[in-house]
């Protein structure tokens, strides 16, 4: 998991997943939401033999197809991100520190995940 500013935009990020995407678990399909459309991104995800299930920006001269019944299970992380934001230290981010943020986060999720 990679923590980032809040104003940082998910193309900016998509250049942090990337380098930390070796490290991760071996992945057949990654769901992103429209945020992420670029042709280098893409690109980096079929060369690492990962299919992209990114719907186009509407923007796009020409719609690129993506897998809508795959895509509709992006649901469950959305429905876990707003179970996190009821934490209001979460929330409302009161930690100055990064770390401290992320360790809420963790604990935040470890306890969401145990209760259910």
């Amino acid at each position: 998991m990679t923590l980032t500013e809040g104003q940082v935009s998910d193309y900016k990020g998509a250049a942090l997943l990337m380098d930390a995407i070796d490290a991760l678990p071996e992945a057949r399909e990654l769901l992103a939401d429209r945020g992420y459309d670029a042709d280098w991104f893409r690109g980096a995800l079929l060369a690492r033999g990962i299919t992209p299930c990114i719907p186009p920006r509407r923007s796009r001269k020409r719609p690129i197809s993506y897998d809508k019944n795959l895509y509709k299970q992006r649901h469950k992380i959305e429905i876990m991100f707003g179970r996190i934001k009821d934490w209001r230290r979460i929330a409302m981010r009161y930690d100055r520190c990064a770390h401290t943020f992320f360790s809420a986060l963790c604990l935040a999720a470890s306890l969401i995940f145990y209760l259910n």
